[in-house]
């Protein structure tokens, strides 16, 4: 297969686990290729996501492995197999890689968790909403940047709008809603967005009210995107250096009891819409 000039976050995610499989194996990357019968070079090449890799080759690949994972494996067939020009693709030279990457995991996502402190998750944005937070950059975006974030954004709520909706669940932080983006017409039709979607019976929304004791996760902010096999889960974070997708091992199960506590310290659903009911009463 060519050498792609740029691999998604998906592709370079089934190189990582290929990697991390041969690793497990306690084969070097020399090893691997010569029971593959190619070189180093080349593995290296499909390790990093840069070069695909056909069905075959991921199914001779973990049996050299020894993988007995046939979950997982049949997970990484499907990633390998994937040809699918998903409708983030019309956006590829226009707006940053990760947002098509985002797009992307969400759609191949069995479910979507997010826990966010100061603004309103994206997948329960509105259109003002989304163009208020969008237009704060510095430098400003131009308007017609503008417009394709905020279209990009809407239409990535398909996941959870769409008739193939995902189970959802957010934790929001009182600060998130309270916090006025744009102005108060914003802030209320904002508000009565998430009430309308968190009746839906796959949708769950929690919030962490200021008054609460012993809430000490300010920082927590995530989103967890659930995949074929929990092997395949990855957490998004906002970092300085840009947006992380997380996949170790290690770090998905610190973030599944990070997101568990922050779950156990917010109000239950119908007492968040209570408490978002009330919040537009102040307004």
């Amino acid at each position: 297969m060519p050498r792609r000039r740029q691999a998604t976050a998906r592709q370079m995610r089934l190189g990582t686990e290929l990697q991390r499989l041969r690793e497990a194996a306690g084969l070097k990357g020399r090893e691997a290729a010569a029971l593959l019968g190619t070189d180093s070079a080349r593995l290296s090449q499909i390790e990093s996501g840069v070069a695909g890799v056909s069905e075959g080759t991921v199914r001779r690949l973990t049996a050299h492995y020894s993988c007995a994972d046939q979950e997982l494996i049949e997970a990484l067939v499907a990633m390998a197999t994937d040809r699918v020009q998903g409708w983030w693709e019309e956006y590829r030279g226009s707006l940053p890689t990760p947002f098509l990457d985002i797009a992307e995991l969400e759609h191949h996502a069995l479910y979507r968790y997010d826990v966010e402190i100061l603004h309103v998750p994206g997948l329960l944005q509105t259109e003002d909403y989304a163009r208020a937070v969008f237009s704060y950059g510095v430098p400003e975006p131009p308007q017609r940047v503008l417009d394709l974030w905020v279209r990009h954004r809407m239409q990535r709520k398909a996941v959870i709008q769409g008739p193939t909706s995902i189970p959802y669940e957010a934790v929001i932080h009182e600060a998130a809603l309270r916090i006025r983006v744009a102005d108060r017409t914003v802030a209320l039709a904002q508000l009565a967005h998430i009430l309308e979607l968190s009746e839906a019976d796959h949708i769950s929304v929690r919030v962490i009210p200021f008054d609460l004791d012993g809430f000490a996760g300010a920082w927590t902010a995530m989103m967890y995107a659930g995949g074929a096999v929990p092997t395949l889960d990855t957490v998004v974070r906002d970092a300085p250096h840009g947006t992380a997708f997380i996949g170790s091992q290690t770090q998905l199960g610190a973030y599944r009891t990070l997101f568990r506590k922050v779950e156990a310290a917010s109000l239950e659903p119908n007492r968040s819409r209570d408490f978002i009911h009330g919040l537009t009463k102040e307004l």
